[in-house]
């Protein structure tokens, strides 16, 4: 398996099964010499209606989020990955993680913050696993 990943991705939302995943993210771009891509979505699908929050909340959370997402790549770049990219997306974490391009392993926690949501209608990492076009890896906490 080593040097199979090139490119991977990891979810990100900060709850504490996500930063697993983050450290799972690591040992395996290190053991395949591969690009990591921390990506967090903030996940406007939570807020409600488009009228029933302003946009500019939206922003103000993805500008936390960048914030957050600097400290994440520093542990990453500290740990010995030598090359870390940073994303943050306004929208549904579980599109947006399956229809990453280029990558070739997407790696997220089997729960995060959206627990509500995974009794409604299924699980954020269960879309992803079914939709993504690369392989998945879920960590479970």
């Amino acid at each position: 398996m080593k040097n199979y990943y090139k490119q991977i991705a990891v979810g990100v939302d900060f709850s504490a099964q996500s930063l697993q995943a983050f450290q799972r993210a690591i040992k395996v771009a290190k053991l395949n010499e591969a690009v990591l891509h921390i990506v967090s979505v903030v996940d406007t699908h939570s807020f409600g209606s488009v009228q029933a929050y302003d946009i500019t909340y939206a922003e103000q959370v993805k500008e936390d989020r960048e914030k957050q997402m600097e400290q994440l790549k520093k542990e990453a770049l500290a740990a010995g990955i030598t090359t870390v990219k940073t994303v943050v997306e306004l929208g549904s974490p579980k599109a947006i993680l399956a229809d990453l391009k280029g990558i070739d392993l997407v790696i997220i926690s089997a729960t995060g913050l959206n627990r509500f949501e995974k009794m409604i209608i299924g699980s954020n990492a269960e879309r992803i696993v079914r939709n993504a076009k690369c392989d998945v890896l879920v960590v479970r906490g």
